[in-house]
């Protein structure tokens, strides 16, 4: 027998791709707000434990970095 004859060719009809801009902008920008929320929350949480934190303190900010260059004032009298 022949070899060609054997075989057999079936079409299956392939609808043509279709590129969804829309739905790639769209989930471009829910990944965007999600990660925005994220960083959001996380900012506030360490900056509301920073501030905390630096409460709980003894010395202010402002005494902790100061050179102390001021003269120590004298007791008159």
């Amino acid at each position: 027998m022949i070899p060609q004859a054997l075989e057999s060719v079936t079409w299956i009809k392939v609808e043509k791709p279709v590129f969804d801009l829309v739905g790639v902008v769209l989930s471009s920008l829910g990944l965007a707000f999600v990660c925005a929320v994220i960083s959001f929350v996380l900012g506030l949480s360490l900056g509301a434990y920073f501030v905390a934190r630096r409460r709980r303190q003894a010395l202010s900010w402002a005494e902790e970095i100061s050179l102390h260059l001021a003269r120590p004032q004298s007791p008159r009298g």
